[in-house]
C-alpha cells in the first residue's frame, strides 16, 4: 500500500490557502447534493433570499446576491420552469418583473438547507459542535469584514 504524499508545510501554514481547499470541497459537494434537487448553488441563494425577505424584483435579488442581472436571467430560467418561483410583472412598473417563493420553491428550499447541514457534517466531521460553531462565527466575522451586505 502506498503512502499518501503530503502537502508541503508551507502552504498548511496559509489560512487563505486551507480555507480555499475546504470552500472547493464544500461547493462540489453542496452542489452535488442540490444536482439532485434541479437546482444549483445559485438557485438556492435566490430561494433563500426570497424565503427570508419576500417577494422582490429581479434587480433586487441582484442586488441583494451580488448576481449580475443576466446570470439572475438564467437562475429564473431554471426557476421558474419547475415552479419554486413565482414571476410576474410588477403591478407598479410593468417592466420589472417581481419574484416570489412558491410552495414548491419553500420545499425545495427546505430539503437544501437539510442538505447543507449534511454537508457541513461531513465537511467538518473533524471538529466537535463547539469547534464548528466557532469555526462559522469567526469565518462569518472574517467575510462581513470583506463584505458590508453579511454584516448583521
Amino acid at each position: 500500500m502506498s503512502e499518501v504524499p503530503q502537502l508541503p508545510p508551507s502552504l498548511l501554514g496559509i489560512t487563505a490557502f486551507l480555507l480555499s481547499k475546504v470552500g472547493i470541497a464544500g461547493r462540489r459537494r453542496m452542489g452535488d447534493r442540490l444536482r439532485a434537487h434541479g437546482i444549483g448553488l445559485w438557485d438556492m441563494a435566490v430561494l433563500a433570499a426570497l424565503r427570508d425577505f419576500g417577494p422582490a424584483s429581479q434587480r433586487e435579488l441582484g442586488a441583494r446576491l451580488g448576481i449580475d442581472p443576466s446570470d439572475l436571467v438564467a437562475v429564473m430560467d431554471t426557476l421558474v420552469p419547475l415552479g419554486l418561483v413565482d414571476r410576474e410583472r410588477d403591478p407598479v412598473d410593468r417592466r420589472r418583473y417581481r419574484v416570489a417563493l412558491s410552495p414548491a420553491g419553500r420545499a425545495t428550499l427546505e430539503a437544501a438547507l437539510r442538505e447543507a447541514g449534511e454537508v457541513r457534517d461531513d465537511l467538518l466531521a473533524a471538529l466537535d459542535e463547539d469547534e464548528r460553531a466557532t469555526l462559522h462565527a469567526l469565518v462569518r466575522k472574517a467575510y462581513a469584514g470583506l463584505e458590508p451586505r453579511a454584516r448583521a
